[in-house]
């Protein structure tokens, strides 16, 4: 099989949380022995970010870890349609042009023989959903989205049973426990400021509760202006800035433990969708304590595989357990990895991907009616 999917960047993780997954579920399908191609435009902004604020440099973890990967920069749309011509399946990302979306529809239209998916890992779908809207999507044989109530919006909009669930998941080819444990000291959360649409729970379930618990901070992530610097020197956070995502297996193994703190988009209109480092924490075994959010699809158990916390005083009271109690970390630890080498690595994922592509294929294969089914197995 050969499968081109349309990026945003496979190189840069900078502020691009689906490069994380991305990775790891094209990696799974190499190691498979399928043929991978991955596209990203020319000047794409997350991979311009990088080379602006690291160089060459801030490529050097994604280029040594995952040597099996490599993207082509695509600088128009006419370079994209020849990357198609043999494909098998084609998967556009979300973060990609309007017009790039549309060329691709078109293609499918007039006789593409590639089975054709949109996908989807963001709330723009409900945040902005007239800029999902303009994506002419016609010609798209179904659509992948990253959690139920965001298929949910796309059934609304009249895709059916053509739209299926695809949660993101972690790499465990990378991200798992340390060959051998080293001292572990203090808290650690790996994410960006972004528009500032969690900074009072990022000041209320993280800030706070580390220092009354009297566990150190260290926080990783882009995109902190100056007021949410101020706010961790207030604190007494350690600011590490950008980390490459690939390192963070190495800095989930000298902490004591981290926290999921969820943006309001995924606790209050698409809520059962994790963020990707749940996965990726857990797959570590590291312990971790969740600020509020709905597993609304039994993708975890909580109290068994993290601890959770309502409000404030109860997040500094898990901390403090947590600082405390070798053993609720083992056990912890023990009961996150197990659901996640049960359920949530990539290779689930590819094989989910997998059995999207059989009903699809089934489904396209029973509109042709009987007749063309025989005349098609015969020709």
């Amino acid at each position: 099989m050969k499968l081109v999917y349309f990026t945003h960047s496979l190189a840069s993780c900078w502020n691009h949380g689906n490069a994380h997954f991305l990775r790891g579920v094209l990696r799974e399908f190499v190691h498979r022995g399928h043929e991978v191609v991955a596209l990203e435009p020319a000047g794409a902004w997350s991979l311009e970010n990088l080379l602006r604020d690291h160089g060459e440099a801030g490529l050097e973890a994604y280029r040594s870890l995952y040597p099996e990967l490599a993207s082509r920069v695509f600088a128009g749309v006419e370079e994209a349609e020849a990357a198609i011509g043999d494909a098998d399946v084609v998967i556009v990302h979300e973060w990609n042009e309007p017009a790039l979306v549309a060329t691709i529809g078109r293609l499918r239209r007039r006789g593409g023989r590639f089975t054709l998916l949109f996908h989807d890992t963001h709330h723009r779908a409900v945040s902005d959903p007239e800029a999902i809207r303009t994506f002419d999507l016609d010609g798209y044989d179904g659509v992948l989205a990253f959690g139920a109530t965001l298929a949910d919006v796309y059934r609304s909009w009249g895709w059916g049973e053509r739209v299926f669930v695809w949660h993101e998941a972690a790499d465990t080819r990378l991200f798992h426990p340390p060959a051998q444990e080293g001292p572990r000291e203090g808290l650690v959360w790996i994410g960006n400021w972004g528009d500032g649409e969690r900074s009072e729970e990022l000041e209320r379930f993280l800030m706070r509760p580390a220092r009354n618990a009297g566990l150190p901070l260290d926080i990783y992530g882009v995109r902190y202006p100056d007021e949410a610097r101020a706010m961790l020197d207030r604190y007494g956070v350690r600011f590490r800035g950008w980390l490459p995502n690939a390192r963070a297996p190495e800095v989930f193994a000298r902490h004591v433990a981290t926290v999921h703190v969820p943006r309001r988009f995924y606790v209050e209109v698409l809520p059962g969708i994790p963020t990707i480092r749940v996965f990726e924490a857990l797959a570590c075994g590291i312990p971790l304590v969740s600020a509020p959010w709905q597993d609304s699809e039994g993708l975890f158990r909580p109290g068994e595989d993290y601890l959770t916390a309502r409000d404030e005083a109860e997040m500094t009271r898990q901390l403090q357990a947590l600082r405390d109690d070798p053993p609720l970390r083992s056990a912890l630890v023990a009961s996150g990895l197990e659901r996640i080498r049960a359920r949530h690595s990539c290779a689930h994922r590819a094989d989910e991907l997998m059995e999207v592509l059989a009903r699809l294929d089934a489904a396209a294969v029973r509109r042709l009616g009987p007749e063309r089914q025989v005349a098609g197995a015969a020709g």
